[in-house]
């Protein structure tokens, strides 16, 4: 092994030093050359500040320039990158440092003087600073070290990064991928979605989510293509941007979000998306009435893919062909996905609800120090994903929602997404959740929390009267909630331990 599996292909990749790869928004533009170079000074910083091989790097910053270049460093530095949600406290933080036991902790400079407390606490030897503007210690520190590096030696098995799940129900769990993993998706993922040098990447989403980094960003450094970096979202810019010739934009990478809010931007035409080639959407499922209006507007079919934090991505509706709207493709070149039984475990035949089982290289390694919950969560060499779903006759990927979202009412299996996707046929409604409560008759009553279009004056019985004839009687809600909006994650997906949490008690005196 002499070679660095991940960056060594990224290196690989780099079209020309002086190549654009990063076009900031204060007008300033960040080539190649200036990647490696600023990855070389950090990589020697870690490695002086005691990084060695195998070790964490903790990182929870803003997005920024010298935060990607840090990405790099981490992996050429031989150590695993651990990325952090900004939105965490410093309480929750302290779960991953415990739990990761990370050489380095990277954090913003606001909040240096706790976080160096909480690392003396826990037993994490270096706290370095990063801010939005790339102010702090680290890239003030990382000046003093030379701009090239040996990279250090790492092949397809070892680890390269570890991203905690969102820790909805027990403890968050550190997903193990590799080098291999890593590379493996962002490679098959290129060639999938037609990546070349000659595309510009409209990157608005976080660095802490593999959407945002191992996904887009990877992308683009494997393609030796550019990306118009943004700390956030702005749909009025992504739109100034597609419809300016001199900015060059190609693709936008985003969350359902991301294309809702461009809806309601009145300059979204045909014209405005000319130039575009490609609009992918993931990290939460796409409503298909948006999937429809965008295309009406735009004349673009968005592309639906679907991934876990686990698996990288698993399956993406095609670049060419039909890009069916509510189903998230075929599984890409090398993935295996199949559809079994949930308790048996037994596949199931095209058509029928299961659980979503994945195999290939793309899939982790393992849980960080789980090894007895990662033994569970595997079946034949096939991770089970925790995801219903089927496989239609064309060989689509439908998913229905998650194993833990499933409702058992009087014994009957109801599928959310199922009478979700009635509710929002109705007319004035925006969107719907669809939850199970306990119910001392039922097990299990459905439930719907309703997102009205404002003004509308839907009442419960107008959706009552409008699903009567549309779904089985089990099927129906047997209370209705209406709210402004669905609490979400930082990626968009709709949060319904929240809702299960709100609405517990609604059944309670139910006789």
């Amino acid at each position: 092994m002499s070679e660095n599996h991940l960056f060594g292909a990224i290196r690989a990749a780099i079209p020309a030093p002086g190549k654009a790869l990063a076009l900031l928004a204060d007008g300033r533009t960040q080539t190649y050359g200036d990647a490696l170079a600023l990855s070389a000074r950090l990589a020697g910083l870690l490695v002086a500040r005691g990084v060695k091989p195998g070790d964490r790097v903790a990182v929870q910053v803003e997005k920024s320039w010298p935060a990607l270049a840090l990405y790099l460093a981490a992996v050429r530095a031989g150590a695993v990158y651990l990325p952090l949600n900004t939105a965490y406290t410093l309480n929750e933080v302290e779960y991953f440092l415990t739990d990761a036991e990370p050489a380095v902790f990277v954090c913003r400079p606001q909040i240096a003087q706790e976080a160096r407390a909480l690392a003396a606490r826990v037993g994490v030897a270096c706290v370095e600073t990063l801010g939005a503007d790339g102010e702090g210690s680290l890239v003030d520190a990382a000046a003093a070290f030379p701009a090239d590096f040996a990279d250090v030696p790492r092949g397809p098995q070892d680890l390269g990064g570890i991203l905690y799940t969102s820790g909805t129900t027990g403890r968050a769990k550190g997903a193990m991928l590799s080098h291999g993993n890593l590379l493996s998706n962002a490679l098959t993922l290129k060639d999938a979605w037609r990546f070349t040098a000659d595309d510009v990447l409209i990157h608005a989403l976080p660095l802490f989510h593999t959407h945002g980094l191992f996904v887009a960003s990877n992308i683009i450094l494997l393609s030796g293509a550019s990306m118009i970096f943004r700390a956030k979202f702005d749909p009025r810019e992504a739109l100034a941007l597609m419809a300016d010739a001199g900015s060059g934009a190609t693709c936008l990478m985003g969350v359902p979000t991301f294309y809702t809010r461009l809806l309601d931007q009145p300059e979204l035409t045909r014209e405005a998306t000319a130039r575009m080639r490609l609009f992918v959407s993931g990290s939460a499922p796409l409503l298909a009435e948006t999937h429809r209006a965008f295309f009406e507007r735009t004349g673009h079919a968005i592309l639906e893919r679907y991934g876990m934090t686990e698996t990288g991505m698993n399956t993406s509706n095609p670049y060419e062909g039909e890009r069916i709207a509510g189903t998230v493709g075929f599984p890409l070149p090398g993935v295996e996905v199949r559809v079994t039984d949930p308790e048996t475990g037994h596949p199931l035949p095209d058509g029928e609800i299961g659980m979503i089982e994945v195999k290939g290289p793309n899939v982790f390694q393992g849980y960080w120090r789980m090894p007895e919950k990662t033994r569970s969560e595997f079946r034949d060499g096939f991770f089970i994903t925790g995801d219903l779903g089927k496989i239609d006759e064309k060989g689509y990927v439908h998913i229905v929602g998650r194993g833990k979202d499933l409702v058992i009412t009087g014994g009957f299996n109801v599928y959310p997404k199922e009478v979700e996707g009635e509710i929002d046929a109705i007319a004035g409604v925006v969107e719907s959740a669809v939850i199970g409560v306990a119910h001392p008759d039922f097990g299990e009553g459905v439930t719907a929390i309703v997102v009205p279009v404002p003004g509308a004056g839907l009442t419960e019985e107008q959706i009552h009267r409008a699903l009567e004839s549309r779904l089985a009687k089990f099927k129906q809600p047997k209370r209705i909630f209406f709210v402004p909006e669905l609490p979400r994650n930082t990626m968009g997906k709709v949060q319904k331990n929240i809702l299960r949490d709100t609405y517990k008690d609604i059944y309670r005196n139910v006789a």
